[in-house]
């Protein structure tokens, strides 16, 4: 994506690119992929008193409860407002329910945590949304929902895998339909959907195909809110009516029986209320379970239902369209033909984007990370103090509920589209991955990746104190404050794409950042020694306890991880500032201003701490071990360095930056102040790197570590013994598999050994990935790091890669042997295989392979792990395979 100064992307001379460049002009992102797979079982539709969000609304309870906050459904398309929501139903004949949406373990079942029980991929994806395709595996035998729970129930120990849906049998012998469904826009507001059945099995088999439409629930919440409806028009259409939208039509272009019911809680069902109606249920139970009661001929939800029965190997096409009533009739061969066109643009769009990179292989793996992260685009709608309040024509929730989770958090008020790590397992937003997302989304669409990062600093998601909200389950917790990170990082994305800078984006995030940076300076600093106790950091189950929690002995945990972060920070902040002073110089006082903060936190770092015989402070620093570590200080004022050799020693090294040189003609005034603090301060500058040194072109390197210290850290990162695997760094030293780090205090005795699959670790809920394996986001992080440090050493300075082999690297040909480790996890090897898949790929009827993105790998196989469809942040792959190319 990088371009000449001045010039741009190819990608903005193709079809998509011109949309993408007018999208929010012309609404082609009005409509998208923003249905989630599971609104069952989040924290916003938890009313319990308890907090149990998994066990209130199961999913057992989803096709008989209406939604409070927002809808789901399989392969669903919607509106940015989710005001009416396309998915797909489907049923085999045999199945208990209809196949309306993904199954999966809740929390407390799964033997591992929550686990999504489904077979689909994200096969293709544009920007614009005009083109869209995923796959769904369905099972002809019946879908195996008890002896899922019952097997993984069985499996209670970590230790034990998890049963999935292949094991259960029901797909041996290729019994299963592969449903294809593409979306396609004819105009941002005329949608057409196409399915494609394929039975893949050895007989004949029937399927009821059962594309809905559904009208998010906005009137039982208030008594008199006004209701849509949906009525039949004819044979093939149906008339959509809304409040607060334009009418629309629904229409299946080949023949369909129509059915409709409420989109309304069954309190029959679930609560054994007499009340009369068809519920959000009574389609299933009419196509299921043979209901002799007469559906009505209108409502807020319905289904175009039509059976069919497929010979082994024969393929079946379905086609919709959902468009205002004024679009001039369509059939099936102009359907098809708009559809191809669509997907000869998207073609045309990453032959574009793509032009550089040579391997076939490589585009296709790109492509596929890149269809993911569009696909997992949803819908978020929150409002704190209205879910904590409750709603008046609903019970009121319970009191226990407005000291509970969020409860100060009642500014947060969100109804945005935004990009989620994925939406089954992770159908809600975080702060730190959101700007990993953001950084991905800025390879394809950079408003995009801008718009997301500038979203949460806005007033009512960020709180008034200036914190940033972490996540659903407790927005008041502390993610990594790497939005400054990602905003330069999307800046310069933007900038290479566009041929011009966005000033104004990064001045508009700028403001709100140093509000954000000075709460983490007065809220995470307890002890005022510029050394941070920032919690669990996103890094949960990394160390010896949880660091969420309070410290064991009531102790205070200062943090190598929490204050690199904070280094980061200020030199992210620092270098924003001189981004903006090009058009204003007033901002290289703040740039200033920054860059002391930078060296009080790195001073502290390098020296406040435990006292060594020379009488200096190492800070959480161990020159025995080569090595940055949490030091945990007790009431009595004893320390105690927790010796366990993870990611958390690693991050000091992503707190670099290096000024060019001509800094003093573009910034005089913050050069004259950067020279009085090398001159008059060596008591901070001396610290952390050799300020007097200049490297390569004269440029200048703010760092935590000097050449020393960053050999050393090195020397353990690149031993394959400890962090380096063969696809990536690991998160924990693989040496602590010999030697596993124990720690006694305060009566809790607990150790850190080395795990490269799925902890086994109770701490924060367990289902974590800390103990070894390795995870995308710090991994591109330190590739990005190794090639700021290699702008200012150059050749000047080499490392041994791996360690122990005596080859000789340069630092950015070490960055460059990561990056090929970690696209070596999707990449087909020599064998024709994939590492993160565990064997040959599963291939759709068109014999082209399916390919997932996990959370995060086994740090020795590279197996994937965790959570399947995590094209949020392992999507960065395709940032690294657009720099290799």
């Amino acid at each position: 994506m990088e371009t000449p100064d001045g010039s741009r992307s190819p990608i903005f001379d193709t079809v998509e690119g011109e949309r993408i460049a007018q999208a929010r002009e012309d609404g082609w992102r009005r409509w998208g992929p923003y249905l989630a797979e599971r609104q069952w079982g989040t924290v916003r539709e938890d009313y319990s008193a308890d907090g149990e969000a998994w066990s209130y609304l199961p999913h057992d309870h989803a096709r008989s409860r209406a939604y409070r906050w927002g809808e789901d459904g399989i392969a669903g398309f919607s509106d940015e407002h989710q005001t009416w929501c396309l998915s797909l139903a489907l049923w085999n004949g045999a199945d208990p329910i209809l196949k309306e949406r993904m199954f999966g373990l809740a929390n407390a079942e799964g033997n591992h945590g929550e686990d999504a029980k489904e077979l689909w991929w994200h096969i293709d994806a544009v920007p614009s949304h005009a083109w869209q395709r995923m796959l769904y595996r369905y099972p002809q035998a019946p879908f195996p929902y008890e002896d899922l729970i019952a097997e993984n129930a069985r499996r209670r120990g970590r230790d034990e895998p998890e049963y999935e849906l292949e094991d259960t049998g029901v797909l041996s012998g290729d019994r299963f339909f592969d449903v294809t469904v593409d979306y396609a826009k004819a105009t941002p507001g005329e949608i057409l959907m196409r399915v494609t059945i394929v039975n893949r099995g050895p007989e004949a088999a029937t399927i009821h195909v059962i594309p809905q439409l559904v009208a998010r629930n906005i009137w039982s919440w208030r008594e008199g809110a006004p209701k849509p409806q949906i009525t039949q028009e004819t044979d093939a259409a149906i008339r959509a009516v809304h409040p607060v939208f334009e009418e629309m039509r629904f229409e299946a272009l080949q023949p369909a029986t129509w059915l409709f019911c409420e989109n309304e809680t069954n309190v029959r069902r679930l609560y054994g209320e007499t009340a009369e109606g068809a519920f959000k249920d009574a389609i299933n139970d009419h196509i299921v379970g043979g209901d002799p009661a007469s559906l009505p001929r209108s409502g807020t939800k319905c289904a175009a239902w039509s059976v069919h029965e497929l010979a082994p190997g024969e393929s079946l096409s379905l086609r919709y369209r959902f468009a205002p009533p004024s679009v001039v009739p369509l059939d099936a061969s102009s359907f098809d033909r708009l559809a191809s066109e669509r997907q000869e643009e998207a073609d045309a769009f990453y032959a574009a984007l793509q032009r550089g990179i040579a391997d076939e292989d490589a585009r296709l793996v790109q492509r596929r990370a890149l269809a993911g992260l569009l696909w997992s685009k949803q819908t978020y709608r929150y409002n704190v103090k209205r879910w904590l309040d409750g709603d008046p024509a609903q019970p009121a929730p319970p009191k226990a509920r407005l000291a509970g989770r969020n409860a100060e958090w009642t500014n947060l008020d969100n109804s945005e589209v935004i990009l989620m790590p994925d939406t089954w397992e992770y159908p809600w937003y975080a702060s730190w991955d959101l700007a990993f997302h953001a950084m991905a989304a800025a390879i394809v669409d950079p408003d995009l990746a801008k718009e997301q990062l500038l979203l949460l600093t806005r007033e009512w998601y960020m709180h008034p104190s200036g914190q940033i909200p972490a996540y659903e389950w407790n927005f008041g917790d502390a993610n990594p404050p790497i939005q400054a990170f990602a905003a330069l990082r999307v800046f310069r994305m933007d900038r290479a794409a566009t041929g011009k800078p966005d000033l104004d984006f990064l001045e508009r995030l700028f403001h709100k950042l140093t509000i954000n940076f000075t709460w983490w300076v007065n809220r995470k600093d307890s002890r005022g020694r510029n050394l941070f106790q920032g919690g669990f950091l996103g890094l949960d189950n990394i160390g010896v306890f949880d660091r969420s929690a309070p410290v064991p002995g009531g102790g205070t945990l200062e943090q190598a991880d929490g204050t690199a972060w904070m280094a980061m920070y200020a030199l992210n902040l620092m270098r924003m500032a001189l981004e903006l002073a090009t058009r204003n110089p007033v901002y290289e006082d703040v740039a200033t201003k920054f860059f002391e903060h930078f060296l009080v936190i790195a001073s502290a770092m390098a020296r406040v701490g435990r006292k060594e015989e020379d009488g200096d402070g190492n800070g959480l620093w161990n020159e025995e071990d080569g090595f940055f570590f949490d030091e945990l200080v007790l009431p009595d004022g004893s320390e105690e360095t927790l010796r366990v050799r993870s990611l958390v020693g690693l991050i000091p090294l992503c707190a670099v930056e290096v000024l060019d040189a001509g800094l003093a003609d573009r910034h005089p005034d913050f050069a004259r102040r950067l020279g009085w603090m090398l001159r008059h301060r060596p008591d901070l500058t001396g610290q952390v790197s050799h300020y007097e040194d200049r490297g390569q072109d004269a440029r200048l390197l703010l760092s935590l570590l000097r050449a020393h210290r960053m050999k050393a850290i090195l020397n353990r990162m690149l031993d394959e013994t400890e962090f380096l695997s063969p696809f990536g760094i690991r998160s924990l030293s693989k040496a602590h598999a010999a030697s596993p780090y124990t720690f006694d205090c305060d009566g809790i005795s607990a150790s850190v050994d080395y795990e490269p699959g799925t902890s086994t670790s109770g701490i924060f809920g367990g289902n974590s990935n800390w103990r070894g394996p390795v995870w995308m986001p710090l991994n591109v992080m330190l590739v990005e790091a190794l090639e700021e440090f290699d702008r200012f050493y150059g050749d000047g300075l080499k490392v041994e890669c791996p360690t122990g082999s005596g080859r000789m690297a340069s630092l950015s040909e070490v960055a460059a042997e990561l990056s090929r480790r970690l696209t070596g996890l999707f990449l087909k090897g020599g064998d024709g295989t994939r590492p993160a898949l565990g064997g040959p790929a599963p291939r759709a009827a068109d014999g082209s392979e399916l390919i997932l993105f996990n959370e995060y790998f086994h740090g020795d196989t590279g197996l994937g792990l965790g959570a399947s469809h995590q094209t949020g942040w392992t999507a960065l792959v395709a940032l690294l395979l657009q720099k290799q190319g």
